[in-house]
């Protein structure tokens, strides 16, 4: 399976998909605010990734607003504040066959660069 999980308004996801020519490879892009990620999804993306945590985007704004970051967070939590709101999922995530690539750090854009 080769995927993209992204926000079509995201300039940063813009910019890897396009960089990387996503489309042309036979990714197929999904919105994350417009469809969303089902359970099984999120834990196919946890199997690869190790850990549910390793998904959790802790820039999102409702991570301060919720007080998560006063909170000691188990697998289970992270898991469900993800299923629950699209912006608790770390962007992109990049899924070709067994690899996942998660976020947009320059480590993981140049790992991926490197596969690709």
């Amino acid at each position: 399976m080769k995927k993209a999980y992204h926000l079509s308004h995201c300039g940063t996801c813009k910019k890897i998909i396009a960089a990387h020519n996503f489309i042309e490879s036979g990714f197929l892009l999904q919105d994350i605010k417009a469809e969303g990620i089902s359970a099984e999804q999120l834990d196919e993306m946890k199997r690869l990734a190790g850990s549910y945590e390793a998904l959790f985007s802790r820039r999102a704004i409702k991570y301060r607003t919720l007080g998560l970051s006063e909170m000691n967070l188990n697998e289970q939590d992270y898991r469900s504040y993800i299923l629950e709101d699209y912006t608790f999922l770390k962007r992109p995530v990049i899924i070709d066959g067994e690899r996942i690539f998660v976020g947009s750090e320059k480590r993981t854009t140049d790992e991926l660069k490197s596969f690709l």
